[in-house]
């Protein structure tokens, strides 16, 4: 180690293991009917991300933290300034009025709980599934 890390330490210590979850990105509006079809058999989460967005990216990396379903939903990420028809379609289609961050969970075709900014992290998302 140069003198450099035995000052600041390693770099691989201080560097944070990002936990994997397994999105599905949401690109097309397409897809919203897929989404409807397949809740009836596993809810479908539709996490709505801003990129632009301080609050959105502190929101996304503290669900990130905390998630733990694993298999037991299917997770979409939308990115709302690459895809704002599908946003828009969101909204239509689900009828949950726009916001961002949102997360909104469908079962049974329909929209059985949305959320958004910092009540997404206080959801027990264990409940809905």
């Amino acid at each position: 180690m140069g003198i450099f890390g035995s000052v600041f330490g390693k770099k691989e210590e201080s560097v944070k293991q990002d936990k994997k979850i397994p999105w599905i990105p949401l690109v097309s509006v397409e897809q919203l009917n897929d989404i409807e079809t397949k809740s009836k058999e596993i809810p479908q989460l539709i996490f709505k991300h801003s990129t632009t967005c301080g609050i959105s990216r502190m929101v996304l990396n503290m669900f990130t933290d905390s998630y733990a379903l694993d298999d037991k939903v299917d997770l979409y990420f939308l990115d709302l300034h690459a895809h704002r028809d599908v946003s828009n379609e969101v909204a239509s289609k689900f009828q949950v009025m726009h916001q961002s961050p949102q997360l909104l969970i469908v079962k049974n075709g329909e929209v059985c709980f949305h959320t958004s900014h910092g009540a997404i992290t206080d959801t027990d998302l264990a409940q809905f599934v």
